[in-house]
């Protein structure tokens, strides 16, 4: 191994790291986006968007992948190498279960969507884009009032994600009749309810490397 090869292994790679958070972190922001604008459409016309989803949920996977490549390149890291993956796989999470969503609703040719679908996308939405708020900040771990505000909306949104799922079960065993209609719409609630938790669990590791570094 040369002694330039010995250089690039052991410099952190800041240049690195923090571009595929950013990366992964604005995906995550347009797979909501199109997820949310689908649901607001007629059926015919949400396939384009849930192509558009399935391109960007794979382009997460990518985005995971590169970055625990390049944990395995590299010596030094900006913050502790657990942190690191466990920080880009829980992104991906809440990108699975959003794509998820998607799938269901294709898979189910869901036609009416609820007005519960529809507050639990634009919740997921916004709460992505508090994760994406956050991830920004990480260049900078003294700015930790940042992230941990950022990180409190999450969390409000989640309790708020949690109150409409059980509010629109109870309507849907309350008022709907036909068991497959109550299956299907049941499970979509739930993995866009999912989605929520997932993006509960981006910002608690968020906020504890904030305050490991802070």
């Amino acid at each position: 191994m040369s002694i330039n090869s010995i250089f690039q292994f052991l410099v952190p790679k800041d240049k690195k790291f923090f571009p595929l958070f950013e990366e992964a972190s604005s995906n995550l922001i347009e797979l909501a986006s199109n997820l949310h604008e689908a649901v607001n459409l007629p059926l015919k016309e949400r396939e384009v968007l849930f192509q558009k989803i399935d391109e960007l949920e794979q382009k997460g996977e990518d985005i995971t992948r590169q970055t625990n490549l390049e944990l395995s390149r590299n010596f030094i890291t900006p913050f502790d190498r657990e942190d690191i993956h466990t920080l880009i796989t829980s992104i991906d999470n809440v990108a699975d279960y959003l794509h998820g969503a998607a799938s269901r609703m294709r898979l189910y040719q869901v036609d009416k969507i609820t007005k519960s679908i529809r507050k639990m996308t634009e919740i997921n939405l916004e709460a992505c884009q508090n994760i994406d708020s956050a991830v920004k900040e990480l260049r900078n771990l003294k700015n930790f009032k940042v992230i941990k505000d950022a990180c409190a909306r999450i969390n409000k949104l989640e309790n708020k994600s949690d109150n409409v799922y059980n509010k629109a079960v109870f309507e849907i065993f309350e008022n709907e009749t036909d068991a497959k209609n109550i299956i299907k719409y049941k499970e979509v609630l739930s993995v866009l309810e999912s989605a929520t938790d997932k993006c509960k669990s981006v910002a608690n590791i968020l906020e504890s490397i904030s305050v490991k570094h802070s």
